[in-house]
């Protein structure tokens, strides 16, 4: 009996200082993300930076590539980078864009990019990415080789 008392003295006790929980409310509700797109005129203007990129790239312009380039990443921006991106470009083959949308960057910022193939080919699988500032200045670019 004495068990007993003791067992529902210590429940009774844990329901007697339990917190009482009501009326709980979610403040920062999930919400489902939309895909964002881009306007056309960003599109054209991202795209137009892009291709004089691609020229100064194969005519080794680094003064037209620096004017190009965001303020963010003019100083990792090596001529050994540089030449890789060259060598994944080909020169030979048009560029024709494949989407345009966002790009997540390791800090969790959104920025355009787009994705372009080589005209001709079905596939998707030497798309070359490049990401840009909203002001059109290009932040990268991920070669297809």
């Amino acid at each position: 009996m004495k068990k007993l008392l003791l067992g529902l003295a210590v429940v009774g006790g844990q329901l007697v200082f339990a917190q009482k929980v009501a009326g709980v409310k979610v403040e920062n509700a999930q919400k489902k993300e939309q895909p964002a797109t881009i306007s056309k005129e960003k599109v054209s203007l991202y795209n137009d930076n892009f291709l004089k990129f691609v020229d100064a790239l194969q005519a080794s312009d680094r003064v037209t590539i620096n004017g190009l380039l965001s303020e963010k990443v003019k100083e990792i921006v090596t001529d050994d980078v540089l030449k890789k991106v060259k060598e994944g470009i080909d020169p030979n083959k048009k560029l024709e864009i494949l989407k345009a949308g966002y790009y997540k960057t390791m800090d969790g910022t959104n920025h355009p990019s787009i994705k372009y193939k080589y005209a001709g080919e079905p596939s998707s699988r030497e798309a070359i990415t490049a990401v840009f500032e909203d002001d059109g200045k290009i932040l990268g670019v991920l070669p297809a080789k």
